[in-house]
């Protein structure tokens, strides 16, 4: 880890933590202070890293500041009936240039997913998501990711990379390593019917505000991510108002917090943020506490994972076979574990995208199917196969 990219936490928080009780995260914490140094790895799980560049963020500028709002409420939590090693690692500090930041982030995080340790990314621009997501690139892996927001934030192919445009550097920028990416809680009135088109005719999921909140629909879809990023302004005003383009509309806290417990519980999902936090719009800092139980759900998700696939073999499933009147067979899995179902995909020998042959479903897809009904998940994860 260079630790060059890193700067301490702030003294003064760092000080406040060691007058909490000594079970709280703010005792139990391998915190980056400049008393102590910086942590030794060994054996953490999970790592939190802040970001302070928010120059490519639009319309919000001054998220990358002030984060050690979020981490004073959140030193003060108590863990659950878990004893992860977790650390927290302080600020990327903002470079000459937004580039450097951006490689800074892409560094950190690619050296903490070769240590197995998951990154928490919190602060900046939610365009750090692209330096996350080519964190990746050392793996060799195809990546799904999960974008929790109102918008879609495409962009144009003109735009340079900013928070409403980088999930098109992700599409179309080589090495392109993206396998599927969905969003969860889009409001239409936010994104252009271009847009949404084109979400549609790539395959990708997306799904509105008031069919995410039925949150059985999209447990799946965080539990086949490998990448998280949440906008913070996807939560509705009264619940997270720290973000200048926030709306009356969206999450309750309550959900956002759910949310994060189901990102956190998926076995696939390796890396996570919430971006977009803005202090200067925080009344009473609200959103800061908000955010410091997102990240508290998250870490309890991670420690109540249950190692399904593609941790376990197919024997440790109950197979069914529903067999259709003009098509292949498909076969469905339910884990004797968790009671949770996937569904295969048919693959020629040594396709390269071996690792998506059982994709997250619903009972009700299983259902769904018996009556000869294929679910629309199957589909888009075939026709990205071809």
């Amino acid at each position: 880890m260079n630790s060059d990219f890193l700067s301490p936490i702030k003294d003064s928080v760092v000080a406040h933590s060691v007058l909490l009780p000594p079970n709280s995260f703010g005792r139990t914490f391998l915190i980056h202070s400049q008393t102590d140094g910086f942590p030794d790895l060994e054996g953490v799980k999970m790592a939190i890293v802040g970001v302070e560049e928010d120059r490519n963020t639009e319309d919000n500028f001054g998220s990358g500041k002030d984060l050690h709002h979020i981490r004073r409420h959140l030193y003060q939590l108590f863990p659950g009936n878990w004893h992860t090693k977790i650390a927290d690692l302080g600020n990327i500090k903002k470079g000459n240039k937004t580039s450097d930041t951006l490689f800074a982030v892409t560094e950190v995080v690619a050296t903490l997913l070769k240590k197995d340790i998951i990154p928490i990314i919190i602060g900046g621009g939610q365009d750090t998501t692209f330096s996350n997501y080519r964190a990746y690139d050392a793996l060799e892996q195809t990546v799904n990711l999960v974008a929790v927001d109102s918008m879609f934030d495409l962009g144009t192919l003109d735009d340079e990379l900013s928070s409403k445009s980088y999930l098109s550097k992700i599409i179309m920028q080589q090495p392109n390593n993206l396998f599927n990416y969905s969003n969860i809680g889009y409001q239409t009135y936010f994104n252009s019917q271009e847009e949404i088109n084109l979400i549609h005719s790539l395959n990708f999921d997306a799904y509105r505000l008031g069919e995410a909140k039925n949150l059985e629909i999209v447990e799946p879809v965080f539990r086949d991510a490998d990448i998280v990023s949440i906008d913070i302004g996807v939560v509705r005003q009264s619940d997270a108002p720290a973000n200048n383009n926030v709306s009356p509309n969206g999450f309750y806290g309550e959900e956002i917090c759910a949310i994060a417990r189901y990102a956190g519980i998926s076995d696939k999902v390796t890396s996570f943020g919430i971006y977009e936090y803005n202090s200067k719009y925080d009344s009473n800092y609200q959103t800061a506490h908000l955010i410091a139980q997102m990240i508290w759900y998250f870490i309890e998700g991670v420690n109540f994972r249950a190692k399904d696939y593609p941790f376990s073999t197919k024997e440790d499933y109950q197979k069914f076979t529903v067999l259709l009147e003009n098509d292949d067979p498909i076969n469905f899995y339910k884990s004797d574990k968790t009671g949770r179902w996937w569904m295969e995909i048919n693959l020629i020998k040594d396709n390269k995208y071996k690792r998506h042959a059982l994709i997250p479903c619903t009972y009700q897809d299983y259902l769904e199917t018996t009556e000869q009904i294929i679910p629309e998940r199957w589909f888009k994860a075939q026709r990205k196969m071809v």
